[in-house]
C-alpha cells in the first residue's frame, strides 16, 4: 500500500460555475499524480466543515466522485480522508469502496472513522448517537467490512448491524488496505492496532510523541509488530515561493475561519495555527521535517486550502515535499 504523500481536496469552493467544478477537480488529482504524491484523498461529508466555509458550500459525494476520478487517472491511489462509518450500512460501504478498487485497477484505500459532524446527521436525517455508540458501530463494522474486503463472506450479528453470508463479488485483491483516521489514544488507536494497515493520526504537532507512544502500547496489547502499521499527519500548508504570499494565503484560510488575524493575541495565533504549515518551500520542508517526520510519523497527507485550485500549487508542494518523505 503506502501512504507517505497524500494530498487532500478539503473544499471545492473555486469560485467558478458548477460546471467548472469536477474538471478542477481532476486537474489538481492528475497534478498530484504527476507530482509524487501517492494518494488523493476526498472528505466524506455531505455539509461543508465549520473552519473551512458555510455549511452550503459546494460538497460532492465522496465514493461517486472517486469513481470518476478513477477514470482520469493511472497511478494515484484513491480514498477518503476519512469515511464515517455513520452514513452507510458497513455492507454498503464495503461493496462501494471494492467496486472503486475494481474501478480503479486495484488503486482503492479504505479510509474510515467513527464520525462526528453532528449538523450534518441531524439536519439530513442519519443517527448521530453518543461518542460511545459511534464507536461500538465503528468496532461492529469493521468486523464485517474487514473479512468483505478479504474475500470472506461474514456472518455477524451485533447490538448495531446484522449480516448473514455477506458476499461482496468482484474483488481484484483479497488484500485492500484499510486506514483509520483519528487521534483517540485508547479506541481509535487499538481499532487501527487490530484491524487497518495505516492510521492518519489527528492531532495538533505537538502531541506527536504522546500519540505514537500510545500507539505503540495499542500495537503491543494487540500482539502486533507496530512496525506493520503505517502512520501519516494532515497538514494544512499555505506554500509559495515568495513566503509573503503565503502568508497572504494563511490570513485568507483563518478570515475563512471567522477569525481576524490582526486582532489575534500571539497565544491565540499559535493555537488557531499549529496545524499550518507556511512560507517559502524550504520554509514549509523544514518546518514539516522537525514538527512531524522528526516525531515519528511515517508520512504527510497536506492539503491546500487556500490554492489547491490554482494551476501549478499542487506541482509546487509535491516538488517540494516528495524528497522529505524518501528521505
Amino acid at each position: 500500500m503506502g501512504i507517505r504523500l497524500g494530498y487532500q481536496m478539503p473544499n471545492f469552493s473555486y469560485g467558478d460555475s458548477v460546471e467548472k467544478l469536477f474538471p478542477t477537480v481532476i486537474r489538481q488529482t492528475r497534478d498530484a499524480e504527476a507530482a509524487g504524491f501517492d494518494t488523493a484523498f476526498v472528505m466524506d461529508h455531505f455539509y461543508q466543515l465549520p473552519g473551512l466555509g458555510a455549511p452550503d458550500e459546494p460538497m460532492l459525494e465522496a465514493y461517486t466522485a472517486l469513481g470518476a476520478l478513477a477514470t482520469a487517472t493511472s497511478s494515484i491511489q484513491l480514498s477518503t480522508l476519512v469515511t464515517g462509518n455513520t452514513y452507510r450500512n458497513p455492507t454498503l460501504l464495503a461493496k462501494a469502496v471494492t467496486t472503486l478498487d475494481v474501478v480503479s485497477g486495484g488503486r482503492a484505500v479504505l479510509g474510515i472513522g467513527a464520525g462526528w459532524f453532528e449538523l450534518e446527521h441531524r439536519q439530513l436525517g442519519f443517527e448521530f448517537g453518543t461518542f460511545t455508540e459511534r464507536f461500538e458501530r465503528l468496532d461492529e463494522a469493521l468486523q464485517i467490512i474487514v473479512p468483505m474486503l478479504h474475500g470472506e463472506r461474514p456472518t455477524f450479528s451485533g447490538k448495531w448491524y446484522r449480516t448473514e453470508n455477506a458476499i461482496n463479488e468482484p474483488r481484484v485483491r483479497n488484500d485492500l488496505p484499510v486506514m483509520l483516521g483519528g487521534g483517540g489514544e485508547r479506541k481509535t488507536f487499538a481499532l487501527a492496532a487490530r484491524d487497518a494497515q495505516h492510521l492518519n493520526i489527528i492531532c495538533s504537532p505537538s502531541e506527536l510523541p504522546r500519540k505514537i507512544e500510545a500507539l505503540d502500547a495499542r500495537c503491543a496489547e494487540a500482539g502486533r509488530d507496530r512496525s506493520t502499521l503505517e502512520t501519516s499527519f494532515l497538514a494544512f500548508v499555505m506554500i509559495d515561493e515568495n513566503g509573503d504570499r503565503a502568508r497572504a494565503q494563511l490570513k485568507q484560510v483563518l478570515r475563512g475561519q471567522g477569525l481576524d488575524p490582526d486582532a489575534l493575541s500571539d497565544d491565540e495565533f499559535r493555537a488557531a495555527t499549529e496545524r499550518m504549515f507556511v512560507g517559502t518551500p524550504d520554509d514549509v520542508a523544514a518546518d514539516l521535517k522537525e514538527r512531524v517526520l522528526d516525531r515519528g510519523v511515517d508520512g504527510l497527507v497536506i492539503n491546500l486550502p487556500a490554492t489547491g485550485h490554482v494551476e501549478g500549487a499542487v506541482e509546487l508542494a509535491g516538488r517540494t515535499l516528495r524528497p522529505l518523505v524518501d528521505a
